[in-house]
């Protein structure tokens, strides 16, 4: 049994709500996006306008045949190093195999911290990458 791994494209649009012992979280704001994978993830630097967090990046992120979720994880970067602010898992059910217009979806998911308290909501959108085609000048050879 032939087993394939399926590349998202993901855009982190923004996040809004979050806050670091009860304060705003607007600089120094990053997440990293992985499907269940440590070793695999990927990065991006959130920028703030207006006193919102905004992403605006896309990526690719390959995801393996057995994968079940997608996981966000918003951080900020202090003097001392990297604090969590939350974590969002996704379950890849939620998207992958639906019929969807304009082949992307948009979708908010609550953050919470790793107390399980709400900290927050970002917002992504995600879309399933076509196959690549075979190389025409294998089928032309072959």
């Amino acid at each position: 049994m032939a087993t394939q791994s399926t590349t998202l494209q993901l855009t982190l649009l923004s996040a809004e709500g979050l806050h670091v012992r009860g304060k705003p979280a607007n600089t120094n704001v990053f997440a990293v996006v992985r499907a269940d994978s440590i070793a695999s993830h990927t990065t991006a630097t959130a920028t703030e306008t207006n006193g919102e967090l905004s992403w605006e990046e896309t990526f690719s992120l390959e995801v393996g045949p057995h994968a079940r979720c997608l996981t966000i994880e918003v951080k900020f970067r202090t003097g001392a190093g990297e604090r969590d602010i939350g974590v969002a898992r996704i379950a890849l059910s939620d998207f992958l195999g639906r019929s969807v217009p304009g082949n992307s979806l948009k979708l908010s998911y609550r953050l919470r911290d790793w107390d399980g308290r709400e900290n927050g909501i970002v917002n992504f959108s995600v879309r399933v990458a076509p196959p690549p085609q075979p190389n025409a000048a294998a089928d032309e050879n072959g």
